[in-house]
C-alpha cells in the first residue's frame, strides 16, 4: 500500500482486517517512547480553557520558543503542524519557482504546487547514497528561486552539511533556502540552524514527531523578522488550540525525556539497521534520524509486494509511489522499540523466504492484576484467578517481581519469598518457588531494609542505594519470569501498591514496567467497601504515562455488598472517562477461612509441632465442646523429596490437636513416626533414586514391617511405593526407569496424556466418600494389591496391601475431608493402644475456600474477557 503520508492507522487496519491497536506501524516515524509523562497533566489544565478562544497570538508558546533558541518571538511563527507552516511558507513567498532534491517529503512539492510555483527538481543519486551535491545544487539555482531541504531527509535519513549550506545560503542572497529540521530533534549532537544562518535561510521544525503528538500537531518556522511575518498572515487565526498552546512550553521543558529519546533512537537504529543488512536482497541506506531507508534487490521480490504481506501479519511499513522519485523496490521503516524492531526483522526475513537462527521472543499468555491501592484485594483476585485456570487445565504459574514483607516464607532448598505468592501456588497446586517472587524486601528500618534476590540476602540498603540497585534487581526478576514463563501455560502476574504512586512510577520494577516486559494486560482492581473506587478508577488512568495506559485493559470492582446492577451508572461513567470497562464485580466474601499468608508453613519449620492448640511436648488443652483430646499426641513424618510438589496434601494435619507433624529430610531424621507420607512429586523417578542414596528408603522399609507405622503415597508417592516407576516418553527424566521401594505390588508407567480431573471417591475400610483432583501422568497396575479408594465410574484411585498399612492413592485433598483425616488419625492412635477421640479437632477447608472464591470469582468476572486478554 502506496500513501503520500504514513499513519493512516484507519486504512491499515482495514486492509489488514484488524483493530487499530493491533497494528505495529513502522510506516509512521513517531518517537518510540510515546508522548512525555507531562502531556496529560498539561492538557487536563487546558481542558477547562477549551470553552474561549485560543489565544491567536499564541504568546506563551512563542515566547517558549524564542526562549529556547534565543531568538527575538517576531522571529517565531507557530502552526497546526509543520505542514501547515510548509503551505503558508510557499504563498507568501515571492519566488516562481521551486527547486527540490529528490527524493524528498512530498508536501514540499504540493506546498509549491497549492501556491501556483513551478518546480524544479534535482534527482540525487542512489549510487551515492543519496547524498546531496552542493555543486550540482549551486548550478541549478537563480535568483528569487526557493529551495527546500530536508535536514535530516525524509526519506532517506541523510544530513547536509551545515556549513556548506551557510556558506551557500551566503553567496545566493536573493535565493530563500527553506531548512526543514522536522526529524533533527532525533539526531544526537545535532545543533539547530536557527539563530546562526543568513537572513535568506528559514527554518521550519516539528514537535509532532518527537514529542509523538501527531493527533495534537505543532510545527514552527524561525528566519527573519519580515519573512516570518509573511508567513504569519498566511496562516488562519486560532490554528494553535489551547491544549496545544499549554502543552507546548511544557514539552519544551522536559529535557529528560529528550536524552532518553535520543539514546534510544541512535542504539536501536544501529541495530536495526544491522539487522537488515543482513537479511539477504536487503540494501539500508545509512541515516542519522528516527526511520532508515531500505531497498530491496533481487529475489523476484519488491517492496509492494512485501507491504501487503507485512501488514497482513499486523505491521505496516511505508512504500512510495512513482512521483516519490522512489520505484516499488523502496520502503521505509520507522525505528521503534528494540522488541517491536525485532518483529518487524522476523516478519521481513519470513516474507522474504529467510530462515534465521535467532528468534523473536513471543510473550507466553499473561495477565496482570493490579491495584488503585495496597490491600485492594490483588492477591486473593491472583489466587482466585490461578485455581480457576488451574481448574480448567491450565498449567499456571503466579509472578510478583518484588514484595515488601516481613513474613517470609522459606522454600525447600532455603530461599525466602513472599508468602502471598505461597497462596497462589497452593491455589495452582504448586511447590512455591523464589523465581514466583524473586525480589524480597524486609524493612529493618524507616529508610532501609534486607534485599532478598532469588531468595538469597544480597545485603541491607537503604532506600537510595536500592534506587540505585533496582536495574540489577529488575534484570533478576525478568530472568527469572522468563524461566518461570517457559515452564508453564500461564502466568498471572501481580503488582504492587498502585501504579499510580508518582514518586515510585520512576524506577518501577512490579506494575507497569513488568507488564510491559511480560507482554501483559493490566487489570486494575480497587476495593468498593473503602469507598471512592470510580474515582480511584478514574485518578489511577490520569496519572499513568501514555504507554501505561495502552497496557490498562479494565477495572474490576471488589468486595461489593449489595445488587451490582445499582452500579451500571458508575461502570458506564468508567468506560467514558478512561476508556475501558469494569470487567467484573466481585462480591464481599466473608469467612473465607483461607489461610492468613504468615500461616502458610511448610519448610518453615513452623509445621513441627503439635496441631492447633497443641505444642511440640504433646500437651494440648482440651477445648469446650468436650473434644479434648488426653494429652497423647501420635507423629506423622513427612518426607521433605527435592522435587516435591501439593505440599498441601497434609497441611490438614495442622488442626488437629492430637497430631505432631514433622519434616523430615534425613534418614537420621525419621526416627519412629506413627505414620510416614510420600508426597507428590514433580521428578518421580529423580525422587524415588534420592530416596535410596539419601539411606531414606532403606529407612522407611525398616518403619514398614514394624507392626506400629503405616506408610502412605500420595500420588507420586504411591508410584515410588510401587516395584518401578517407567518413563518411556522421557516426560519426567532422562533416567527412564527406576526401582521403587517395592512395599506394593504395582507398577506406574507415565503416559503423555495427563489425568486432569475433581473426583470423588469410595474409601473402603472406612466407608467414607472423599472429595479430591487427580493430575497425573502416571498409569499404575497392581496384580495382588488390594484397592481401597474407587471412583463412582470404577477407576481406582488407591491400594493397598491386605492389612492396609502401606496404601497410596491418587486422590490430592484426600486428608482435606475431616471425617477421613479423623479416622485416619483414630487408626494410628489405635495402633498405640489409645483410645480414638471420634470427631475431628477442627475444620480444614483450605481447598474448598480456594474453590469457593474461584466459583465466587468466575461468576463475577468476565471469564471470556480473562482468556482474550490473556490472548489464549
Amino acid at each position: 500500500m502506496s500513501a503520500r503520508h504514513g499513519g493512516n492507522l484507519r486504512t491499515l487496519a482495514s486492509c489488514a482486517g484488524r483493530d487499530r491497536g493491533q497494528i505495529l506501524d513502522f510506516s509512521a516515524s513517531i518517537n518510540p517512547l510515546g508522548p512525555p509523562d507531562g502531556l496529560r497533566a498539561a492538557v487536563a489544565r487546558a481542558l477547562d480553557r477549551v470553552s474561549e478562544y485560543p489565544d491567536p497570538e499564541s504568546t506563551e508558546l512563542v515566547l517558549a520558543l524564542a526562549t529556547r533558541h534565543g531568538i527575538a518571538v517576531e522571529q517565531i511563527v507557530v502552526g497546526n503542524g509543520s505542514s501547515e507552516i510548509l503551505f503558508a511558507l510557499a504563498r507568501a513567498c515571492r519566488s516562481c519557482r521551486a527547486v527540490i532534491p529528490v527524493p524528498t517529503y512530498s508536501d514540499y512539492a504540493a506546498a509549491v504546487r497549492a501556491a501556483g510555483h513551478e518546480t524544479h527538481y534535482l534527482r540525487l543519486s542512489e549510487d551515492d547514497g543519496f547524498r546531496l551535491n552542493w555543486e550540482e545544487l549551486a548550478g541549478q539555482l537563480r535568483d528569487h528561486d526557493l529551495v527546500f531541504l530536508g535536514q535530516p531527509n525524509n526519506p532517506t535519513g541523510r544530513l547536509a552539511d551545515s556549513d556548506r549550506l551557510c556558506s551557500l545560503a551566503g553567496q545566493l542572497p536573493l535565493v530563500t533556502f527553506v531548512v526543514d529540521e522536522a526529524f533533527a530533534d532525533f539526531v544526537d549532537g545535532y545543533a539547530s540552524l536557527i539563530g546562526r544562518v543568513p537572513k535568506n535561510v528559514l527554518v521550519v521544525r516539528s514537535l509532532t514527531k518527537f514529542y509523538a503528538i501527531p493527533g495534537l500537531r505543532l510545527g514552527y518556522a524561525a528566519g527573519d523578522a519580515e519573512a516570518i511575518a509573511r508567513i504569519r498572515v498566511q496562516i488562519p487565526t486560532w490554528s494553535v488550540n489551547v491544549l496545544v498552546q499549554e502543552l507546548g512550553p511544557a514539552l519544551l521543558a522536559d529535557d529528560r525525556y529528550a536524552q532518553r529519546t535520543i539514546a534510544l533512537v541512535s542504539t536501536e537504529r544501529q541495530r536495526l539497521a544491522g539487522e537488515l543488512t543482513r537479511l539477504p536482497g536487503l540494501r539500508v541506506y545509512p541515516g542519522e534520524a528516527n526511520y532508515l531507508l531500505v531497498r530491496v534487490d533481487g529475489g523476484g521480490v519488491r517492496a509492494a509486494d512485501l507491504a501487503p504481506r507485512l501488514l497482513g501479519e499486523g505491521i505496516a511499513i511505508r512504500t512510495f509511489a512513482a512521483d516519490e522519485y522512489l520505484d516499488e523496490r523502496y520502503f521505509r521503516v520507522a525505528v521503534r522499540t528494540a522488541e517491536e524492531n525485532q518483529r518487524l526483522v522476523a516478519a521481513l526475513a519470513a516474507a522474504l523466504g529467510v530462515r534465521r537462527t535467532t528468534t523473536v521472543r513471543k510473550p507466553r499468555p499473561a495477565l496482570m492484576i493490579q491495584g488503585t491501592s495496597s490491600n485492594a484485594g490483588k492477591s486473593v483476585l491472583v489466587a482466585a484467578l490461578c485455581r480457576i485456570l488451574f481448574q480448567d487445565g491450565v498449567r499456571v504459574a503466579p509472578f510478583k517481581s518484588q514484595n515488601m514483607s516481613l513474613n517470609s516464607f522459606v522454600t525447600r532448598d532455603g530461599g525466602e519469598m513472599g508468602r502471598a505468592q505461597v497462596v497462589q501456588a497452593q491455589a495452582c497446586r504448586l511447590e512455591p518457588d523464589v523465581r514466583m517472587n524473586p525480589i524480597l524486601l524486609k524493612p529493618n528500618s524507616d529508610t532501609g531494609c534486607q534485599v532478598i534476590v532469588r531468595g538469597r540476602p544480597v545485603g541491607n540498603m537503604r532506600v537510595g542505594e536500592y534506587v540505585r540497585y533496582k536495574p540489577q534487581a529488575f534484570e533478576a526478576a525478568k530472568a527469572c519470569y522468563d524461566s518461570l514463563a517457559a515452564e508453564f501455560d500461564a502466568v498471572l502476574l501481580e503488582g504492587a501498591g498502585s501504579p499510580g504512586e508518582v514518586n515510585l512510577k520512576s524506577h518501577d520494577i512490579v506494575n507497569m514496567r513488568m507488564a510491559e516486559y511480560a507482554g501483559a494486560a493490566v487489570l486494575i482492581v480497587g476495593d468498593i467497601d473503602r469507598g471512592g473506587v470510580f474515582a480511584s478508577f478514574v485518578g489511577t488512568m490520569e496519572v499513568l504515562a501514555p504507554w501505561e495506559r495502552r497496557l490498562v485493559a479494565g477495572w474490576i470492582v471488589n468486595r461489593f455488598r449489595g445488587d451490582a446492577s445499582l452500579l451500571d451508572d458508575a461502570l458506564a461513567y468508567t468506560l467514558a472517562h478512561t476508556g475501558q470497562p469494569v470487567r467484573g464485580v466481585v462480591p464481599y466474601l466473608p469467612n473465607l477461612n483461607l489461610p492468613e499468608e504468615d500461616s502458610v508453613a511448610f519448610k518453615s519449620g513452623e509445621l513441627d509441632r503439635v496441631g492447633a492448640g497443641g505444642n511440640a511436648d504433646g500437651n494440648a488443652d482440651g477445648n469446650a465442646d468436650g473434644n479434648a483430646d488426653d494429652g497423647r499426641a501420635v507423629e506423622i513424618a513427612v518426607i521433605d523429596l527435592p522435587h516435591i510438589s501439593n505440599f498441601t496434601d497434609f497441611d490438614p494435619f495442622r488442626v488437629e490437636r492430637d497430631v505432631r507433624l514433622r519434616i523430615v529430610r534425613s534418614a537420621a531424621e525419621l526416627q519412629q513416626p506413627d505414620a510416614v507420607i510420600l508426597p507428590g512429586s514433580k521428578n518421580t523417578l529423580a525422587d524415588s533414586d534420592y530416596l535410596r542414596h539419601s539411606g531414606l528408603a532403606e529407612r522407611i522399609a525398616r518403619l514398614a514391617a514394624r507392626a506400629r507405622t503405616e506408610i502412605v503415597g500420595l500420588c507420586a508417592g504411591l508410584q515410588m511405593l510401587g516395584r518401578e516407576i517407567c518413563d518411556p516418553q522421557g516426560l519426567e527424566s532422562a533416567a527412564l526407569r527406576s526401582a521403587g521401594l517395592g512395599l506394593l505390588d504395582a507398577q506406574t508407567v507415565l503416559a503423555a496424556d495427563k489425568t486432569l480431573v475433581r473426583t470423588t471417591a469410595r474409601h473402603a475400610a472406612s466407608g467414607l466418600d472423599v472429595t479430591g483432583y487427580e493430575i497425573h501422568h502416571g498409569r499404575t497396575s497392581a496384580e495382588r494389591a488390594r484397592p481401597i479408594l474407587t471412583r463412582p465410574d470404577g477407576e481406582v484411585v488407591g491400594l493397598a496391601t491386605d492389612d492396609e498399612r502401606i496404601w497410596g492413592t491418587y486422590l490430592h485433598g484426600i486428608f482435606d475431608h475431616d471425617a477421613f483425616r479423623r479416622w485416619f488419625v483414630d487408626r494410628l492412635r489405635s495402633r498405640r493402644g489409645w483410645p480414638p477421640l471420634g470427631r475431628a479437632s477442627g475444620c480444614y477447608d483450605i481447598e474448598p475456600a480456594l474453590d469457593r472464591l474461584a466459583d465466587a470469582v468466575r461468576q463475577s468476572v468476565r471469564m471470556d474477557d480473562i482468556y482474550r486478554l490473556m490472548r489464549w
